[in-house]
């Protein structure tokens, strides 16, 4: 599992074998939530204030978000995004 970014505890990571559409894992301690990159859709729980950051994040970063997924469907290289700050 390619880590693609980690800030404040939050790792953000994409597979490489995944399916439409395209989203992103995000994990915060023992929880984990698949957040749907177009639409912030959330599968999974998440404390609101680490889901919080993790939204910001993916609002600041869509278009890296969607090269990423791109790179991943063909199973290339990914490349680190950059943290919340």
């Amino acid at each position: 599992m390619p880590i693609i970014s980690q800030f404040f505890g939050v790792a953000i990571y994409i597979f490489w074998r995944e399916h439409d559409p395209a989203h992103f894992h995000a994990r915060y301690g023992e929880d984990e939530v698949i957040v749907e990159i177009e639409s912030g859709k959330v599968l999974g729980k998440m404390s609101p204030r680490a889901l919080s950051l993790v939204q910001e994040w993916r609002q600041i970063h869509q278009d890296e978000l969607r090269k990423e997924w791109e790179l991943a469907k063909s199973k290339k290289q990914l490349f680190p995004i950059k943290p919340l700050e």
